[in-house]
């Protein structure tokens, strides 16, 4: 597990946690790292909510797929972010999404069971790692805020635009890089990609954005 210090140290459910503690927490909620290749379903819809994960490397997507095999891309997490939290704390009996891996990663699943009831020995660097899980939870719903935000737009233009001009105020700069290719930028956005495509080009002939692949500056 110590090859993975560096990026738990990144993890925000680790803040405030002492190395020296870090392997004890680990055994404490019965941390286990597992490996999926690109597509690979980490946590499936209608399976039980047992875990959540931390990304150790590569990343993942959580997905929706309606009834017509529609997707939507709801989230996503890179290396030392956790998934699948809110979940688990939620105590309900299956999940509504899948998780799966958007390239070959390694994962750390943790048992919600074990995180969300401190041990016998109601240890202090349990009940530190609780606060900070309340705390990330509190954030994934700021970031949900802005998904409505985005999605509930009435245009493919408008939803482009306000999660472009989102973006480029989270990264402060006016060019930057999305962690999407068309096709996951039009599952994200709830729209076509033909309609997405369009509009992409309509913006580029007015002067308004350039773009390259997931590369886009406003201009």
């Amino acid at each position: 597990m110590k090859k993975y210090f560096d990026i738990l140290r990144k993890c925000r459910l680790f803040s405030g946690v002492e190395d020296e503690n870090l392997i004890p927490l680990l055994g404490c909620i019965g941390a286990k790292v597992e490996s999926y290749g690109k597509k690979y379903t980490v946590l499936a819809e209608g399976s039980a909510p047992k875990y959540m994960g931390i990304v150790l490397s590569g990343s993942v997507q959580v997905i929706n797929v309606d009834y017509y095999g529609n997707r939507t891309i709801l989230s996503g997490a890179e290396p030392s972010e956790l998934f699948g939290e809110a979940f688990a704390c939620a105590e309900i009996k299956s999940l509504p999404v899948s998780v799966i891996a958007n390239e070959d990663s390694e994962i750390m699943l943790i048992s919600a069971e074990r995180i969300l009831h401190s041990c016998h020995n109601a240890c202090a660097f349990h009940q530190k790692m609780i606060f900070n899980l309340m705390k990330n939870l509190a954030d994934k719903n700021i970031m949900f805020h802005k998904k409505v935000e985005i999605t509930s737009k009435r245009t493919t233009r408008e939803k482009l635009m306000t999660y472009l001009m989102l973006e480029a105020k989270k990264q402060g700069k006016n060019e930057f890089l999305i962690p999407f290719d068309r096709q996951e930028l039009s599952d994200y956005l709830e729209v076509e990609r033909s309609g997405l495509s369009a509009e992409i080009s309509k913006l580029r002939n007015e002067g308004i954005i350039e773009c390259r692949k997931n590369r886009f500056k406003l201009l």
